[in-house]
């Protein structure tokens, strides 16, 4: 876990200057490219809006460090007010960029949908940012825990309610359970981390969990509720033999669940939630260079729980200024630095060396 997760401390800074625009200073990160004297050489100039997921709000403000440092007359700012937002900016032209906890929907896509771009442009979904959803645990006297998708399902559906009940005891060999209530914890607002949640749910254990992705709970499926991602960690870390979800990165001491995933148990770490991202098909009939994914959350030897986060662009923008920024900034995204800086900043999930190529390919299309 370590390998992913940043410390609470640096989120809980960063988080605090989400609202505002990064400043354009730094002295660590490289410029983008990997050419270390472009921050004294870099030309481009102008400012770039973007608007969107919170989910990857920390993401963006070290993108934006980083890549400003490379390009000093360049500003980027990013306003983390939801995913809906930013897809409804993104439409009506107000920002260059979008950042969206799901892709596009096919009837969100077509020419001329997009005010910012040109008449024939229709829209590109780069998957650019995976955070792993982990399944946290403080039970007594338990420090490792494996998991089937029926026995997740069945816990979260008010199923299983007991801990030493059979179900969890046999994929558990040699781990003594308390003869204590389960209490499974979700979250009570609407989120992009409870949609692929469930979205596991339905995907790998259908036969117990019959209700279709959402980013609401279910109502009737019990279990107690928590504001956030925070909430719940709460929750989990304060309470007796709980169990619950939450990003990877916000996981701390608390034990974490690995899944079966094929033949084998799998944990949230950065290679096995990429591999998920890997072994997903991209949408179809969608344009040459778009990365829409239908998640494969049954892929063997993949962590199927993951969130991932698009960056929505234009495939030409009508601003050929915007359009130059766009690229520029998405290639820093893209890149190994730019990459291990939102690992090691929100506890992200890099992508694969053939996800970056893929990408960067979309983005060279785009003009």
């Amino acid at each position: 876990m370590r390998t992913i997760g940043a410390p609470l401390a640096v989120l809980t800074a960063t988080a605090l200057s989400l609202t505002a625009c990064a400043a354009n200073e730094g002295t660590s990160a490289a410029p983008a490219g990997g050419d270390t004297t472009a921050a004294q050489t870099s030309t481009l100039s102008g400012t770039l809006a973007g608007r969107g997921a919170s989910s990857m709000s920390v993401a963006q403000q070290t993108w934006i460090a980083g890549f400003q440092t490379a390009n000093p007359g360049v500003t980027v700012n990013y306003s983390p007010d939801g995913s809906g937002a930013g897809r409804e900016s993104f439409i009506s032209g107000a920002v260059g960029y979008a950042g969206s906890d799901r892709a596009l929907k096919d009837d969100e896509m077509g020419a001329g949908k997009f005010a910012g771009c040109t008449a024939d442009s229709n829209a590109l979904n780069l998957p650019v940012y995976i955070s792993p959803i982990a399944i946290i645990f403080n039970v007594e006297g338990v420090d490792e825990l494996q998991l089937t998708p029926d026995t997740v399902a069945g816990i979260f559906a008010g199923q299983i309610t007991n801990w030493n009940d059979p179900a969890i005891a046999a994929t558990n060999e040699g781990v003594t359970f308390p003869d204590a209530a389960i209490t499974a914890v979700h979250r009570s607002d609407d989120s992009g981390t409870t949609e692929n949640f469930t979205d596991y749910l339905h995907q790998a254990a259908p036969s117990v969990w019959t209700e279709e992705a959402d980013g609401e709970w279910p109502a009737g499926f019990g279990g107690e509720s928590a504001q956030g991602t925070a909430g719940v960690v709460d929750a989990v870390t304060n309470g007796v033999n709980t169990i619950g979800y939450a990003d990877a990165s916000q996981a701390g001491s608390l034990g974490v669940a690995s899944v079966e995933s094929g033949t084998e148990f799998v944990g949230p770490t950065a290679e096995d939630a990429a591999a998920l991202v890997d072994a997903s098909p991209r949408i179809e009939g969608r344009p040459e260079h778009d990365y829409a994914l239908e998640l494969n959350r049954t892929a063997e030897g993949a962590y199927p729980i993951a969130l991932v986060s698009y960056a929505l662009v234009c495939e030409t923008y009508q601003d050929a200024a915007t359009a130059e920024l766009v690229k520029a900034y998405m290639t820093y995204m893209l890149s190994d630095e730019g990459q291990a800086a939102a690992e090691e900043a929100a506890g992200s999930a890099p992508l694969s060396s053939t996800m970056q190529q893929s990408l960067q390919s979309a983005v060279d299309s785009i003009s």
